[in-house]
């Protein structure tokens, strides 16, 4: 897509520091590290997030988020979050389908979402019979 941020980077229209790239999805360094060493890792087709994804694709943006990992771990760090936002209800910014890879060390700041309680297991029942269906 001709006004996506991401493919234009990809195609190296827009500079990034990229860390990794095979045939299928592209790494580089987000401009705005939750930590350094922050990695963002999306295919390189253009699919609008995990939704339009097929599970091939899926797979292989983890894949590549998994190797990232690894390499993040050998540098010293002490942990990892791997993220997905998906819509902008869920702080999705850019478009393009992608995973930040989060660098973690004790207490560097990072903090997570708010929990929420079940009213009683009832409503966790129901909630899960939900989901089961829509599997089905």
């Amino acid at each position: 897509m001709s006004d996506c941020l991401f493919c234009k980077i990809i195609t190296g229209a827009m500079p990034a520091e990229k860390v990794y790239e095979n045939d299928h999805t592209f790494a580089f360094l987000d401009i705005s590290p939750n930590n350094f060493g922050h990695t963002l890792v999306l295919p390189k087709k253009h699919y609008e997030n995990i939704f339009d994804m097929p599970t091939s694709a899926v797979h292989e943006v983890y894949e590549t988020a998994q190797k990232i990992a690894r390499a993040l771990q050998a540098t010293g760090v002490e942990g990892i979050n791997i993220i997905s936002n998906n819509n902008a209800t869920a702080g999705q910014v850019i478009f393009h389908a992608h995973v930040h890879v989060i660098p973690r060390e004790a207490d560097d700041g990072f903090t997570y979402w708010p929990q929420k309680k079940y009213n009683d297991y009832k409503q966790m029942r129901e909630i899960g019979e939900k989901i089961r269906r829509a599997l089905a």
